[in-house]
C-alpha cells in the first residue's frame, strides 16, 4: 500500500470537482506557469532552480530531468529527488490522486543515482530507492528497493539488487 493520507470530500460533487477547498486556485495557477517553463527548459541547471525556488521541491545536486516531464502541479513540495538522478522524458511524478469520494495526497521520494526510463508515472506516496532504474514507460505504484531494475504497467521488479550485482559480474560471451 502507498504511502498516502486520505481527505474525504465534503459537498457537492466529486473531489476534483471541490479541487479549490484543497489547494489554492493561485497556487495551482503559478505553479503551471513554473513546470511548463520548466518543461521546455533545456538547461538543467534552470530547471532545477525553478522546482527549488518556485515550486518547493527538493531536486539533489546534479540532477536531470528531461524535457517534458510534468512534476506535480498542486503539491509540488511533496517531490524530493535525490543527487545525480535522472528523469525521463516525459514523465509525470504525481503527489496527489482526486477520487470519487475522496483525494490522497503523499511524499514522492526518488533516490540518489536512479534513472527512471521516458514516459513513466509515479504515483503520490512512492519510494524509489537509490540507484533503483526504472523502465521506460512504467507505472510506479509501489516502493521500488535500492538498486532494483523495475518495469512495466503496473510496475513490477525485474531484477533485484543482487540479481543485477551478478548479471554484472558474468563474462560477455561473443
Amino acid at each position: 500500500m502507498r504511502k498516502t493520507d486520505r481527505f474525504d470530500v465534503k459537498g457537492e460533487g466529486n473531489s476534483l470537482w471541490n479541487l479549490y477547498t484543497s489547494v489554492s486556485i493561485y497556487k495551482v495557477a503559478k505553479n503551471f506557469i513554473v513546470i511548463q517553463l520548466a518543461r521546455y527548459t533545456p538547461f538543467f541547471g534552470v530547471k532545477n532552480w525553478l522546482y527549488r525556488t518556485f515550486l518547493r521541491m527538493e531536486v539533489g545536486h546534479q540532477t536531470a530531468v528531461a524535457l517534458m516531464v510534468f512534476p506535480d502541479v498542486m503539491f509540488p513540495e511533496r517531490i524530493r529527488i535525490g543527487n545525480n538522478t535522472i528523469i525521463g522524458f516525459n514523465s509525470t511524478i504525481l503527489a496527489h490522486e482526486y477520487l470519487i469520494d475522496e483525494y490522497r495526497i503523499g511524499n514522492v521520494i526518488i533516490g540518489d543515482e536512479v534513472m527512471i526510463g521516458a514516459n513513466s508515472t509515479i504515483l503520490p506516496g512512492v519510494t524509489i530507492g537509490n540507484g533503483a532504474v526504472i523502465s521506460a514507460a512504467s507505472l510506479v505504484n509501489k516502493d521500488i528497493p535500492a538498486g532494483a531494475f523495475a518495469g512495466g504497467n503496473p510496475v513490477r521488479i525485474i531484477y533485484t539488487a543482487e540479481q543485477r550485482a551478478a548479471q554484472k559480474q558474468k563474462p560477455f560471451k561473443v
